[in-house]
């Protein structure tokens, strides 16, 4: 497989690349298999899949008390990755998430996807769980999303945490890490967050992906802040077209982004819902051609499982 940052190094021309979201659990695999296919076409260097941990709820008992339970809500990332490569010839980059693992077991995971010969992962630190206000790292994992690069690059060396592992297998990993051009909601200020990432970069992480965003200055003005800080590696800008009205609602809360008044007031003044969808993608098209005019190295888009609009943008757009 190759490497993400040597497809990046080694392209001539700035490319496509897309984020799938596994499918719930209980669904066919067919689902997973056309969510991509469409995007096939435009021969993606490389498919980003999404990794999500499992999730506590607390189900009644017939006697009024409540059990508490451990779900998975979709298929674990071993088997997504497995089943993509089964059925299509693209390198494939798994997110590796902090939260709800220890630090063991996702070295394990880690060992899982070197022997499947991948070669590519993005490490985040990951969301709360339904029902937390803050992240709360498992007692014996990551609190930060810096310390799990470290243990990749470690593990690219051949230094594992048994330490009765001598001379173990190097690894070679390329590592990818989240930026966000309007400040991560934890962070205190944008120059404390951009800190973080330099950690971030500094511990191993190759590239950047940003965090969506609607606005194309806060990307311009997020990398010119990250060069000024140190931050040489790529730096990939990501794309997310509005499909719904209630997005422009819905999209602030869950990612802590503005949405630009003009985009606003688009989606407002459509009177349908293909006027809505429209609207979106006439937004995402306009900013990827500006990206574009401005040299980025790729545009990174966000498919949520659904392909028709990023398709109909890229087709246009590269």
């Amino acid at each position: 497989m190759t490497k993400v940052i040597d497809i990046l190094k080694r392209s001539r021309s700035p490319f496509a690349s897309f984020e799938l979201v596994p499918p719930l659990k209980g669904s066919d695999v067919s689902k997973l298999y056309s969510s991509i296919e469409p995007l096939m076409e435009f021969a993606p260097p490389f498919l980003n899949v999404t990794c999500h941990r499992d999730e506590v709820e607390y189900h009644e008992n017939s006697d009024g008390t409540y059990t508490r339970m451990t779900l998975a809500k979709r298929p674990g990332t071993i088997a997504i990755v497995a089943a993509i490569m089964k059925r299509f010839s693209i390198d494939i980059v798994p997110h590796v998430i902090c939260g709800g693992a220890s630090k063991h077991k996702i070295e394990s995971e880690m060992l899982d996807l070197h022997f499947l010969g991948i070669d590519n992962v993005v490490a985040l630190r990951g969301d709360a769980i339904p029902g937390q206000r803050f992240f709360i790292p498992d007692p014996e994992g990551f609190a930060h999303t810096d310390e799990l690069v470290g243990m990749i690059s470690n593990l690219n060396k051949g230094r594992y945490l048994d330490p009765t592992v001598v001379n173990g297998l190097p690894t070679d990993f390329s590592i990818g890490v989240a930026g966000y051009p309007e400040k991560h909601y934890e962070a205190a200020n944008m120059d404390t967050d951009i800190q973080h990432l330099k950690e971030k970069v500094e511990k191993g992480a190759d590239y950047v992906i940003t965090q969506m965003f609607f606005d194309n200055a806060r990307y311009y003005d997020f990398v010119d802040r990250c060069r000024k800080a140190g931050i040489t590696v790529p730096i990939i800008p990501g794309l997310k077209p509005i499909s719904v009205a209630r997005q422009i609602d819905l999209l602030p809360r869950s990612f802590h982004l503005d949405i630009p008044q003009d985009l606003v007031n688009e989606i407002l003044k459509a009177k349908t819902k293909e006027q809505v969808y429209e609207a979106g993608v006439a937004w995402c098209m306009a900013q990827s051609q500006d990206l574009l005019r401005h040299g980025v190295p790729a545009i990174h888009y966000y498919t949520m499982g659904k392909a028709d609009n990023i398709r109909k943008i890229v087709k246009t757009v590269f």
